[in-house]
């Protein structure tokens, strides 16, 4: 699993990464993976064309939630955690180009639905990155309707 471009284990059951490439995905099956969401658009580098395919014919269920990389939105935030909520008895591998969507996607998710302090929380984030100003409004955003 190292081997997957910013592969970060989150926890037991959750783990996120850069994009697989097509065998990888089978080294992510038999890691005991059984939900694969996808935050990439269909154009990021290394995207695979077939991604939804192969990953179910591994016996996978698959998301697909393109998140624009300049306009994250709160409704994209929203889809993910309903699949979150809906998966959370399932192991669940999050992926997008970079590892950078991602880690604040599961950043938000990890305070506002699992209640993890600020530190636990952002503690996986910044192994990725700083976000830039972007998506450090859309993280305040998402924050203030969550509050809201």
């Amino acid at each position: 699993m190292e081997a997957i471009q910013n592969f970060v284990q989150i926890r037991e059951g959750l783990a996120t990464a850069g994009q697989p490439t097509i065998a990888q995905f089978q080294v992510i099956k038999e890691a005991g993976y059984t939900v694969v969401i996808n935050l990439a658009v269909p154009t990021s580098e290394g995207a695979i064309a077939q991604e939804c395919e192969i990953v179910e014919a591994l016996g996978m269920q698959y998301f697909h939630i393109p998140v624009i990389w300049d306009q994250p939105t709160i409704a994209d935030f929203e889809q993910f955690s309903n699949i979150m909520q809906h998966s959370q008895h399932e192991s669940v591998f999050v992926h997008c180009a970079k590892n950078m969507r991602v880690s604040a996607f599961v950043y938000l998710y990890r305070k506002l639905h699992e209640h993890l302090s600020e530190e636990q929380a952002k503690a996986d984030l910044l192994k990725i990155w700083h976000p830039n100003e972007t998506w450090q409004k859309f993280i305040e955003a998402v924050q203030k309707a969550a509050v809201t």
